[in-house]
């Protein structure tokens, strides 16, 4: 099923109300208003360490949460292809919320089987609009487009990844009614910039594209990810709490970047790393200790010790 959210402005929100801010840290002890039903974890920076592992720890308290009925979901800025690192540990639901909300992705099937259960594309016309006016606005922005099995990049986009491009061609080519892969929704632009600092790189691009779409990043360069409007991992987290009739009260989310910062601001608590983002950290209730520190386990297993 393709959905496209309808225009809001990066930083608003989905349409549950968000709970006022509380005071959560571990230092204060702060302790749950509402017995929390969903965890919403971010990865890079944020449940995985930065070699990109899973502690043992960490393995252990997410088995042991869902072992009290309280489920997991990954919310992530990756692609469905990038999902392996986590693959063995979505349980029973199977389910992650990929490419910064663009698409719920079944991972059952294991790394090249995936299935795609929800995609909120960002419709071509809007795509193309924003990269022209990101190009104007910052001249030496290059741009990689990812769709939901394919992966397209301009000549002059930096090997950020790894990845091996199916197509190089100008961002407008690749972005055309008859270019390779046209077939296939898109789920977020890339777009880098090599000079421009990441954080006023993010405030222009917004002023620049508007409502045509949902920029956001969490790359420390300057890497940007341009998504659908409206698209975000907190309203397709929303969707997906919906469909459970779990109410954002009962949701407990972790990140460390501008792209988290929609999602910690709806759950009805939220921490930030030790390692966040200075936005994600005023937009958060609690703050944990670093990813290199198990800091989502701590919280896990504290929280999972407060309801015996």
């Amino acid at each position: 099923m393709r959905e496209n959210g309808r225009v809001n402005p990066a930083t608003r929100q989905p349409e549950t109300p968000a709970s006022p801010q509380r005071s959560t840290s571990l230092e204060q002890g702060g302790t749950p208003m509402v017995p929390p039903r969903l965890i919403a974890t971010d990865l890079d920076g944020t449940l995985l360490r930065d070699d990109k592992s899973l502690s043992p720890r960490t393995i252990a308290a997410l088995a042991a949460a869902e072992e009290a009925g309280i489920e997991v979901f990954f919310v992530t800025g990756r692609p469905a292809r990038w999902m392996d690192v986590v693959s063995d540990h979505v349980h029973g639901h199977g389910l992650a919320i990929c490419g910064n909300g663009a698409a719920v992705v079944d991972l059952h099937g294991g790394p090249g089987t995936h299935r795609f259960v929800k995609v909120r594309e960002l419709a071509r016309e809007n795509a193309l609009d924003a990269v022209r006016l990101l190009r104007d606005a910052a001249p030496g922005t290059v741009y990689a487009i990812e769709q939901t099995y394919g992966f397209y990049q301009e000549p002059d986009y930096p090997k950020l990844h790894m990845e091996i491009p199916d197509t190089l061609a100008p961002a407008e080519r690749l972005l055309a009614p008859d270019a390779p892969g046209a077939g296939e929704p898109v789920l977020k632009i890339l777009a880098y910039h090599p000079e421009i600092d990441p954080d006023a790189f993010l405030t222009l691009a917004r002023l620049a594209i508007g409502e045509r779409a949902n920029v956001t990043r969490s790359s420390p360069s300057a890497l940007l990810e341009i998504s659908g409007p409206g698209v975000s991992k907190a309203s397709t987290l929303a969707l997906c709490c919906a469909e459970r009739g779990i109410s954002h009260e009962e949701v407990v989310a972790f990140g460390d970047m501008p792209n988290d910062v929609e999602m910690l601001t709806w759950a009805g608590q939220s921490y930030a790393m030790g390692n966040a983002h200075p936005e994600v950290i005023a937009a958060a209730s609690g703050r944990t200790i670093a990813n290199n520190d198990d800091g989502v386990a701590v919280v896990i297993e504290r929280m999972l010790a407060e309801r015996l």
